[in-house]
C-alpha cells in the first residue's frame, strides 16, 4: 500500500504486482498507467530495449536489477514465468459506463461482454485478451467477481488490460438493465438454447452476455435478457470452455462488422 500525501491529508493509493513480458510492457506503454517501479534481470533490460528501439521505455521510472531468483520468489504463490520482468504499477482511473455512453453517443454499434459469476482469473484474463483482439468495445464485471490484482489474470490477458475497456459493476442486473434504457439488446448465451447466435440479427448496440461454467447464468438475469443463444458443437461434446465460447462469438462479430462497415 503506498501512502499519497495531498494537503495535508494522507490518502491509501493501492498498489500491486504484475509479471510476464506483454503485461508489463503494455503497462509501460499506456500513458494512463501509473507504473511505479520495473523489476528486471540485465538480460531482460537489453531485450526490452532490443525490442522497442525507438522508444525509452524505461524513461522516469524506477527501475531495479534482479536476479532470477529474486523474480521467480515474487511470483511463487502464482506459479507464473515472469519472463525477467514484474512491475509495481496502480489501478487505471476508474471507468463508468454511463460516461462512456454520454462520451459515445454517435454510434451506432458498439458491442461489450458482461460475465456473471466469473471469478477465474485465467478465463477472465483470456476473455479481456480476445475481447481486444476482436475489436469488443469494453467489459462488464461485477467488482467482487473481479480478481482487478491478480497477477495470473494479468499475465493470460498479455497486456490486453491497457486496451480493452473495463467497466467493475456492483450489480451486474442493474447494469443491464441501464444499458437496455439506452437501446442495448442483451444477448445471454446458454448450451441448453435452440438459437445459433450465427443466425441472429446483430445489427446496432449489444451485450454478449455470460454466465458462469459451473452454473452459468442465475435465472433473473437470463429472464431480463432479449434473446438466449448458443454455439453449435459436436453433439458427443457436452460445451466448450467458457473463454473459448467467448473468442469465437467475438471473432464471428468482428467479421460481420469488417463487412458491414
Amino acid at each position: 500500500m503506498i501512502l499519497v500525501e495531498n494537503n495535508r491529508n494522507i490518502m491509501k493509493k493501492s498498489a500491486f504486482l504484475i509479471a510476464g513480458k506483454h503485461a508489463v510492457t503494455e503497462a509501460i506503454k499506456n500513458p494512463r498507467r501509473k507504473v511505479l517501479r520495473i523489476f528486471l534481470t540485465e538480460e531482460s533490460k537489453k531485450k526490452l530495449n532490443r525490442e522497442n528501439q525507438d522508444k525509452n521505455l524505461l524513461k522516469n521510472i524506477k527501475v531495479l536489477y534482479k536476479t532470477r531468483k529474486d523474480l521467480d520468489k515474487l511470483c511463487s504463490k502464482d506459479q507464473i514465468s515472469h519472463q525477467g520482468l514484474i512491475a509495481e504499477i496502480e489501478h487505471l482511473e476508474e471507468i463508468k459506463i454511463k460516461e462512456y455512453i454520454n462520451q459515445n453517443s454517435d454510434k451506432k454499434n458498439i458491442t461489450f461482454v458482461a460475465l456473471q459469476g466469473v471469478t477465474d482469473p485465467r478465463n477472465i484474463g483470456s476473455i479481456i485478451r480476445s475481447a481486444a483482439s476482436f475489436n469488443i468495445d469494453g467489459m462488464i464485471i461485477e467488482e467482487r467477481s473481479f480478481p482487478s490484482e491478480s497477477k495470473l489474470l494479468y499475465k493470460s490477458a498479455s497486456g490486453c488490460n491497457e486496451l480493452l475497456n473495463i467497466f467493475e459493476v456492483s450489480n451486474i442486473n442493474t447494469a443491464l438493465k441501464y444499458l437496455k434504457s439506452n437501446n442495448f439488446w442483451i444477448n445471454a448465451f446458454d448450451a441448453k438454447c435452440n438459437k445459433d447466435f450465427t443466425k441472429h440479427d446483430w445489427d446496432g448496440k449489444n451485450v454478449l452476455l455470460f454466465g458462469s461454467e459451473g452454473y452459468g447464468l442465475k435465472y433473473q438475469t437470463k429472464k431480463n435478457s432479449d434473446f438466449i443463444l448458443k454455439i453449435n458443437i459436436n453433439n458427443n461434446v457436452e460445451s466448450l470452455n467458457i473463454s473459448n465460447t467467448a473468442s469465437i462469438v467475438f471473432h464471428y462479430l468482428n467479421q460481420i462488422k469488417k463487412n458491414k462497415y
